[in-house]
């Protein structure tokens, strides 16, 4: 006699908790997208204010698989082997997933691939377990040799708007930049950067030594 009422008032929940899911998602795209996003610019400061976890390492593996909860996301599943921890607690391994958002990522795994050299700044995992870069290709600095005995950082937007208005905020907040530091801001307009120097100014614009 009752199993109408009780199946329809089932069918209302399950459609709140949809309808809920599908907000978060909304308000959480423009953080999570990948590929054609459109993001604000962010500097050095902001990003490292913003970021929970800044890491340098080594990807181990990166897999495309469907989130454990909200089983209609598509997501890549991250592991690095930690090199060099900026700002938070990584060590050893650190494994974050991200949501994908442009079908493509689902091919490249959003284009982390095993073995590459990365500095990623962070956001803070949301309640769903996702993160991405601060600022998505703005927080993923990809590192390669420089030919010398160095490294270079170059993130997904070459780098530009990094420094902007950087030698003032470091006047602001009380952050001494080296003769070599400064230099670099008052010149730089884009492309790479030495991973030493770019790794040290997010680590004093984050409160570190």
């Amino acid at each position: 006699m009752h199993a109408g009422p009780v199946s329809s008032d089932a069918h209302r929940q399950r459609l709140r908790g949809a309808l809920a899911v599908a907000a978060t998602l909304l308000l959480a795209a423009p953080a999570f997208a990948q590929r054609g996003a459109m993001t604000v610019p962010r500097d050095l400061q902001q990003m490292s204010e913003r970021a929970a976890d800044i890491i340098r390492g080594t990807v181990v593996s990166a897999r495309v698989e469907k989130h454990p909860e909200l089983t209609n996301l598509d997501t890549v599943v991250v592991t690095l082997r930690v090199r060099e921890t900026v700002k938070g607690d990584a060590r050893g391994t650190f494994t974050f997933r991200q949501y994908i958002w442009d079908i493509r990522d689902r091919w490249d795994a959003a284009g982390y691939r095993k073995g590459q050299d990365l500095l990623l700044v962070l956001n803070a995992p949301t309640r769903y377990g996702l993160t991405s870069p601060v600022g998505i290709e703005q927080g993923r600095f990809r590192i390669r040799p420089d030919g010398k005995g160095g490294y270079l950082a170059l993130n997904g937007t070459g780098n530009t708007h990094l420094f902007d208005g950087i030698a003032v905020m470091a006047g602001q907040k009380g952050v001494a930049l080296s003769r070599k530091q400064a230099a670099l801001v008052a010149k730089h307009h884009g492309g790479p950067v030495e991973v030493g120097e770019l790794m040290a100014m997010f680590r004093a614009f984050s409160g570190g030594e």
